[in-house]
């Protein structure tokens, strides 16, 4: 059976970290339709803990969510970031509620991909937690930050290698 030209396992295999975007908004409703997308991600008992909240590139937050990574020019040319946190109260296992966090990320992604939108996923962001929750104006008591989706409408053509799925393999089947 060939399943090169299912769509899903084609969006799975094109999509690609975007780091250069152009000056173009992405809309509400496009912008909707992603976080509907993460919103559909497994989670451990269906608890659902992760949190959004987009920053637009004429949000005054913006600058200061550049500020908190090393990749500030990226966050400061796109046209929003989606930042994906985990609700700690309504967290029930710490590496479940992880789990279903990149799985949303993940849906995420591939939704912006196959609108035809380019994103990368910061992580370095999150290794300083109060740092980006202060600069949002929110609380690391209530919140926990998985990451940062950076988006906009790409401006170069993303490139990435794989290993052979044999070096991945712990034995042949």
């Amino acid at each position: 059976m060939d399943h090169r030209d299912n769509p899903v396992l084609q969006a799975i295999r094109e999509r690609r970290s975007i780091r250069k975007f152009t000056a173009d908004p992405v809309d509400k409703e496009t912008l909707k339709t992603i976080l509907e997308a993460g919103q559909w991600a497994p989670s451990g008992k269906n608890n659902q803990p992760w949190r959004f909240l987009v920053v637009t590139r004429d949000d005054p937050r913006m600058e200061k969510l550049a500020q908190c990574t090393e990749y500030s020019p990226i966050v400061r040319a796109s046209a929003a970031c989606i930042c994906v946190f985990l609700d700690k109260a309504t967290m029930y296992s710490e590496m479940k509620d992880h789990q279903g966090a990149g799985a949303c990320i993940q849906n995420m992604l591939l939704a912006i991909h196959t609108l035809g939108l380019g994103a990368v996923w910061l992580g370095q962001i999150v290794n300083d937690q109060a740092a980006p929750l202060a600069a949002l104006g929110l609380s690391e008591a209530e919140l926990e930050l998985e990451a940062v989706i950076v988006l906009g409408h790409p401006n170069q053509k993303g490139g990435s290698k794989r290993k052979p799925l044999s070096e991945l393999m712990l034995e042949d089947f």
